[in-house]
């Protein structure tokens, strides 16, 4: 090859291929996450566990780049690879079909480890080797000079591509759209990828190695293998990143919803630390990072403490804060303890290798040995401890030489983190559990008269309650209270000859306290806890004379399989959480229920959240389908332990909203509420409602 074809090829096509590749890597993450998100009730672990798919198949092809360049000879190591990328391409589009929706029955992490690693493992897989392989080719084809800038360019192609799912590619284009694209993108790179395997063909130099040797550059034959310290420290360091990184995105995806902007922002910061620390020697710094991340973590535990953080503008800065700060002393350090080319693919198969091991941790283990997320405030203790470590060598002093006010400073730093951290560790719910689905609690509170109450919670947010004095049991509370919107809707619909009632979203089944005696009440419900603890703490279901039916698993496909339900009342009530299943709001969805609807049927549907109004694209939907409707909202009351709620009540059955009783209770929504376009299964966009 002509000299100025292989500069055309160092310096031009290499560096693009990288970035290119970057962009395919963590484009498709959000995309494909999004498109199986639905089918698993929009649990905020199915992003997790999407992660932890993503950092072992990185594993697995920083493992064959490894292998590949190590003890592949030199002439065969781009056909091989070259070859593998073309066969991908018969796997497109990535996309699972219809086929693939889950049963109530399967083990959601497994499955979608199965459904992923089928239709995205080997694409994912070369693309995840493409980073250290590119690298090590280019030490070779440019001998000196250093390829640990192109590991920087990575991360900008992967940052790029994060920034603009959620603002660009998310609010514009299909599902369908979207993958299409992406396949075309990854034809792309693959031609992309011929001149440079053809360059590393024609690059054999058999004066420097002799044949069948790796690709490693001359100058650094030599190179020292690190030894079992530094292996390690390339091992824990990347793993504590990603613990990190999880832990954050878990913490506040519970807080707020699960969408691809919430997984973006804190990938993107995670992101950023790498570029920066990676792009040359000037970004890191352990005297103004170390003290960055102690304040950042102090601050957080002081909000605890003190309850400041209540609005989610808080909780996302603060946490985002410190976690960028200790990914930074995290990648800092790794960038502190890189090795010389030769061994650039052992390095980088150790990074993520780490990454790996902290999404298994995240994902699988803490699942099972926690009851509530305590993965964050064990993180941020330990963080504590790393960023105290490395302020206090920023200084290259020991203990005894630190000034007392420093000395002073660090332990009161200590103190409040410990006191603000330690605290999550405190419960007073008689019983808590966790799975893939979230936490689950059961509580006792009273309301002012000081009457004991048993309530049910998702997390931070109340899921039901029920008075346990044997004459107030049956008493319809919380959002469901009488003079609610379903509270009305159940008390005006009268069916002599019973009603039949489907109900998505169990709770603590307190809407089982409106059944009478030849009523028929159907539950959906998707996490098996909470049909466990409503029947085990509760006594709604028991004791309300109507027939009740339970059905395990995500409501959408429950309904997608049954025959006509022919529901007098279907009541929606899986938006009041954390975790919104957008699934549950869409255009083919509410095909679904009216076909589940008998003559004159109603739709209820409860739409109180705290961060998200909903409102605007219920009703959208609703004049899409040619449904009336009434909008009934109550304020809550605290001496009843009634919670504020908001329902939608709609119908093309005019004559049952024009009750009197109903639309005295309805409020008018006013001219300035825009109906938002319906979302569909393909688009939906839950940054426009965002309160």
């Amino acid at each position: 090859m002509s000299n100025s074809n292989q500069k055309l090829v160092v310096g031009w096509i290499l560096p693009l291929a990288v970035l290119w590749s970057a962009f395919l890597l963590f484009q498709v993450q959000p995309l494909i996450s999004k498109t199986i998100l639905p089918w698993f009730g929009g649990s905020p672990t199915v992003w997790t566990t999407c992660m932890l798919f993503f950092q072992v198949v990185l594993f697995t092809g920083y493992l064959y780049a490894h292998l590949l360049a190590t003890y592949c000879p030199r002439k065969w190591q781009a056909v091989v690879h070259a070859a593998l990328m073309v066969l991908a391409l018969f796997l497109m589009p990535i996309s699972p079909g219809e086929a693939w929706k889950p049963g109530a029955d399967v083990w959601p992490p497994g499955y979608i480890l199965a459904l992923l690693a089928t239709h995205l493992g080997l694409p994912y897989f070369l693309l995840s080797a493409n980073g250290p392989l590119l690298q090590h080719w280019f030490s070779e084809l440019a001998p000196g000079k250093v390829p640990y800038r192109l590991y920087a360019l990575s991360n900008v192609g992967s940052l790029v591509a994060l920034l603009t799912y959620p603002f660009l590619v998310e609010p514009n284009w299909t599902l369908p759209w979207q993958a299409e694209a992406w396949g075309w993108g990854y034809v792309g790179f693959a031609m992309l990828l011929l001149p440079i395997a053809l360059a590393v063909l024609k690059n054999v130099r058999s004066d420097i190695l002799p044949e069948g040797d790796s690709l490693a550059s001359p100058i650094d034959t030599e190179a020292a293998v690190p030894d079992t310290r530094t292996l390690a420290a390339w091992l824990v360091l990347p793993a504590f990143a990603c613990i990190m990184l999880l832990a954050t995105t878990n913490h506040v995806c519970q807080d707020m919803a699960v969408v691809p902007f919430l997984w973006v922002v804190p990938l993107s910061l995670y992101l950023l630390t790498f570029i920066f620390c990676f792009d040359g020697d000037g970004w890191y710094r352990r005297g103004w990072i170390g003290p960055m991340a102690l304040g950042s973590i102090v601050v957080i535990s002081l909000l605890q403490i003190f309850g400041g953080m209540v609005e989610i503008a808080w909780v996302a800065v603060s946490y985002f804060g410190a976690m960028f700060f200790v990914c930074m002393i995290c990648h800092g350090e790794l960038v502190r303890l890189k090795p010389a080319p030769r061994h650039l693919t052992l390095y980088y198969l150790m990074i993520s290798g780490g990454g790996a091991l902290g999404g298994m941790f995240v994902s699988l283990v803490c699942p099972l040995i926690f009851s509530q997320y305590y993965e964050m405030p064990l993180s941020l203790i330990v963080a504590f401890g790393l960023a105290m470590w490395v302020t206090i060598n920023a200084t290259e002093k020991r203990f005894g030489s630190i000034p007392m006010w420093s000395m002073g400073l660090l332990f009161l730093g200590l103190l409040a983190t410990l006191s603000g951290q330690l605290r999550s560790f405190h419960s007073s719910y008689l019983e808590s559990q966790r799975n893939f689905y979230g936490v689950l609690s059961i509580g006792e509170v009273a309301n002012a008269a000081n009457e004991p109450i048993l309530a049910m919670y998702h997390g931070q947010i109340m899921h039901g309650f029920q008075y346990q004095q044997p004459d107030k049991r049956q008493t319809p509370t919380s959002y469901y209270a009488a003079n609610t919107g379903i509270g009305l809707t159940m008390s005006r619909l009268d069916r002599p000859e019973g009603r039949r009632i489907g109900v998505v979203g169990l709770g603590a089944g307190t809407l089982a306290a409106y059944g009478e005696k030849g009523d028929t009440f159907r539950f959906y419900e998707i996490n098996d806890d909470v049909l466990e603890m409503a029947q085990q703490h509760f006594t709604f279901l028991q004791d309300t004379p109507a027939d009740v039916e339970l059905e395990l698993g995500d409501a959408r496909l429950s309904l997608e399989r049954e025959s006509e339900q022919k529901f007098d009342v279907l009541v929606l009530d899986a938006f009041s959480g954390d975790a919104i299943p957008t699934h549950l709001l869409t255009r083919e969805a509410f095909a679904i229920y009216m076909r589940h609807l008998a003559e004159g049927g109603v739709l209820a549907i409860h739409v109180s959240n705290k961060h998200l109004d909903l409102r605007p694209v219920v009703l959208g939907t609703c004049q899409e389908f040619d449904l009336e409707t009434l909008y009934i909202t109550t304020a809550p009351d605290s001496a009843t332990q009634q919670t504020g709620s908001q329902w939608i009540i709609t119908s093309q059955n005019q004559q049952f909203l024009s009750d009197d009783t109903l639309q005295s209770a309805a409020t008018n929504l006013g001219p300035k509420m825009v109906y938002a376009k319906p979302w569909t299964d393909n688009f939906s966009n839950l940054l426009e409602v965002l309160k």
